[in-house]
């Protein structure tokens, strides 16, 4: 009776979540052009995004933009991480309050700060300005999840490679890096995804030459959801839901 019930709340969660996006994924193949009705199935909305345009060309921004941030914020947040774990200096515990901080500001909070510092510096807004201010926002989350991989690492095997003779570099090639690629990946993912999720922070810091998939679809809903936005997003969501699976299977066969 117990598991009966643990799979019927599990049921009940699972609905709540993914109701509205399988909504969304029934109406990508709905022909009706603005309405809530369903008028019958077709698939000329996806056919309309197969033949590019410029709603294609804003998404490769986005995915573009993402995949260089999530590099960048990856990078710099192992770098992070590792000195975070590894060594002693001055400060070290005021930082390491600083980054749950920011984990916790308001987007738009981050955002103004963000435009005053390029105004300042004279930047024009566009693709650099939206580049830096994702990987900002980036770096403690992908430091969160590395931090805490390392925190489980088993310090026997780094002393171990330090009495055979390697150096820190060596010992961060051959044995942290490895062990640590399932965060790394994890961490690359959750900054992609939360460059593609963006809206407030790019609002500020965008330009008008480089134009990304979060502020087009804010500003098209406002007049109504169009159904290439749905399927759109039904895309956007089944290559999320595979990149996820094929990691999971990738971490899985390498654990």
């Amino acid at each position: 009776m117990n598991d009966i019930l643990k799979k019927g709340w599990l049921a009940m969660v699972l609905a709540f979540l993914y109701a509205p996006i399988l909504a969304l994924i029934l109406y990508s193949f709905n022909s009706a052009r603005y309405s809530a009705e369903w008028e019958g199935f077709t698939l000329q909305w996806y056919a309309n995004l197969a033949d590019g345009g410029e709603l294609m060309q804003i998404t490769f921004n986005s995915i573009f933009l993402a995949m260089a941030s999530a590099t960048g914020a990856t990078i710099l947040g192992l770098i992070g991480a590792v000195a975070l774990k590894r060594y002693q200096f001055a400060g070290k515990a005021l930082l390491k309050a600083l980054i749950y901080v920011l984990l916790m500001s308001p987007d738009i909070v981050m955002g103004i700060a963000l435009l005053v510092i390029f105004v300042a510096l004279q930047l024009d807004l566009g693709f650099w300005t939206l580049f830096l201010s994702h990987v900002t926002f980036s770096i403690p989350f992908v430091i969160v999840t590395i931090l805490g991989r390392l925190e489980g690492l088993d310090e026997n095997l780094t002393q171990a490679a330090h009495d055979l003779g390697c150096n820190d570099w060596q010992t961060f090639r051959m044995i942290i890096a490895p062990l640590m690629l399932p965060a790394i990946f994890s961490g690359w993912l959750l900054a992609f995804t939360l460059s593609m999720d963006d809206v407030i922070i790019s609002f500020f810091v965008s330009g008008p030459d480089f134009e990304i998939l979060p502020l087009r679809i804010y500003s098209m809903v406002r007049l109504g959801v169009k159904p290439e936005i749905n399927a759109l997003c039904t895309i956007l969501f089944l290559l999320t839901m595979g990149v996820v699976f094929a990691s999971r299977k990738l971490v899985g066969e390498k654990e």
